[in-house]
């Protein structure tokens, strides 16, 4: 990994863009074994890559997870209609433009000069229908139309934690009500030992979806390392079989947890209500050490 499969491909001309945001420092890196690929950093943080010649092309593996449900929402090609909590650098709003053409799509990104730094450094593709809102995540999805939303991904972080308002029961009713009866909500979340945000997120979510899976490198479930976790959530079954095919053979190879054996994950947590909702822990230096 990490190798030019193609040198001449490399980005031998390209600087690195630096820039305030509202939400810190942006940094977009180019990538220099992918002719037109960048990396979002804000505040040395990793946020999104993006590769303008292959949207379809996912290279953080949280991102590759969600593009896993992604692919699994609906049969391959069909156009979706898809909520984005949280924007970065679109990725996977393109990822969903590119997979599934004439999808329509709302990105909620409430850092407008993040937005305006994406739309000009790395320009969306103008066919694509993506709109974006440059508000609070909470209020960009209470003005979705009840059942219009296929999926919805929730990938928000501010200072590399997840606000404590994107996190409560109150949160979740507010997802369902957007959804379609048969529509999926996915979240990227994040922990570490002794993961009692993770389970506190499974049981809240498990007190507002009957169906549930989440899909994470074993060594973060077995809390020997801070990482990312998967949660995907939903009002019908969920391709549970062909999600962990997927995930098992990734470049970095992921397990799912699914049924009694995820409940029992949770140790008794107790759902989380906007009362008493904390954001999620934040990461530890070494997680970001180069």
């Amino acid at each position: 990994m990490g190798k030019s499969r193609n040198p001449r491909r490399r980005q031998t001309g390209a600087e690195a863009v630096v820039e305030d945001v509202d939400g810190g420092l942006a940094q977009l890196i180019p990538d220099r074994d992918r002719r037109r690929a960048w990396t979002l950093l804000i505040d040395g943080a990793p946020q999104s890559h993006v590769d303008l010649d292959d949207p379809a092309y996912l290279s953080f593996e949280y991102q590759r997870r969600l593009g896993h449900v992604i692919d699994l929402v609906a049969p391959p090609g069909r156009p979706v209609r898809a909520v984005h909590l949280g924007g970065g650098a679109f990725t996977l709003a393109r990822y969903v433009a590119a997979t599934r053409p004439r999808s329509t799509q709302q990105v909620v990104e409430r850092d407008a000069k993040l937005v305006e730094l994406v739309r000009r450094e790395l320009p969306p593709d103008p066919g694509a229908r993506i709109r974006v809102r440059s508000t609070d995540a909470r209020e960009g999805l209470a003005k979705v139309p009840d059942g219009w939303a296929d999926l919805v991904v929730a990938d928000v972080f501010s200072g590399a934690r997840t606000p404590a308002h994107l996190t409560s029961t109150e949160f979740l009713d507010e997802v369902r009500r957007a959804l379609a009866p048969d529509g999926i909500f996915a979240a990227n979340l994040a922990d570490g030992p002794p993961l009692a945000h993770l389970r506190g997120q499974i049981a809240t979510a498990a007190a507002r979806f009957p169906e549930l899976a989440l899909v994470a490198d074993p060594a973060v479930l077995r809390g020997r390392r801070f990482g990312n976790a998967v949660l995907v959530a939903a009002g019908r079954p969920l391709p549970v079989a062909e999600l962990t095919r997927r995930a098992a053979s990734d470049p970095q190879p992921a397990r799912v947890e699914h049924g009694h054996a995820l409940l029992a994950f949770t140790g008794g947590a107790a759902p989380v209500t906007d009362e008493a909702a904390v954001a999620s822990p934040a990461p530890p230096p070494s997680v970001f050490a180069h």
